[in-house]
């Protein structure tokens, strides 16, 4: 069964001079956990996307730079990401850039019901190996949380390039009440990440799929 509270496990990895300033330095950029729940970020109105496990920072900032009204709280535990999403928003000077250094199932519990607008789950580890299929983020009681906050008429955009979990998202899905939708086209708006551009080079091929929150 999935677990819902899982202890944070950070991804630390090889960090450059660049990513080492900004995580020194992060800023009004990077909301600690125990600071979320009252945070103005979450206790405001303006349109707010979680977007979860950005990895490298491109996609994040690139939809942010084209929604300048929406807040966008990027979620993650890669140490080196973090860094360097938190040196592109000072660089840049992006506003409505907000990063949490967490696991996102520990940060939901700290966004009240009904306050986003949107998510992003951009690949996701799909854990090919069938024994560690439970350790994927995307299961039943996950999507119950994630539409817990997201309003109605909001929408959870997801993509992978493993067609098995494609599938189990589908399935998983299905018979929810508070999600309905499924694959779309690859949106060219969609900036195209590091790990897709790894697995095109592969030959995997991305597949987009698109949920609305409805009311239950």
């Amino acid at each position: 069964m999935e677990t819902l509270l899982p202890t944070t496990k950070h991804r630390r990895g090889r960090r450059t001079a660049r990513q080492e300033r900004a995580l020194a330095d992060p800023g009004a950029a990077l909301i600690p956990l125990e600071d979320l729940a009252g945070h103005p970020v979450v206790t405001g109105s303006a349109p707010l996307v979680v977007d979860i496990g950005f990895g490298s920072s491109d996609a994040v900032v690139r939809l942010a730079a084209a929604h300048p009204q929406t807040i966008v709280l990027a979620v993650d535990t890669h140490t080196p990401g973090i860094g360097d999403l938190l040196a592109t928003i000072a660089e840049q000077q992006l506003p409505n850039i907000y990063v949490m250094d967490a696991d996102i199932r520990l940060a939901l519990a700290g966004i009240p019901a009904g306050r986003l607008t949107g998510a992003r789950t951009f690949f996701p580890d799909p854990w090919p190996k069938k024994r560690h299929h439970r350790r994927r983020l995307i299961g039943p009681s996950f999507a119950q949380s994630l539409a817990d906050r997201v309003r109605p008429g909001g929408f959870w955009h997801i993509a992978t390039d493993w067609a098995e979990y494609a599938d189990a998202i589908e399935e998983t899905l299905a018979p929810s009440r508070a999600w309905q939708g499924g694959r779309i086209p690859r949106p060219d708006w969609r900036p195209q990440t590091r790990y897709e551009r790894r697995g095109l080079a592969a030959g995997r091929s991305p597949i987009d799929l698109w949920f609305e929150r409805v009311s239950e």
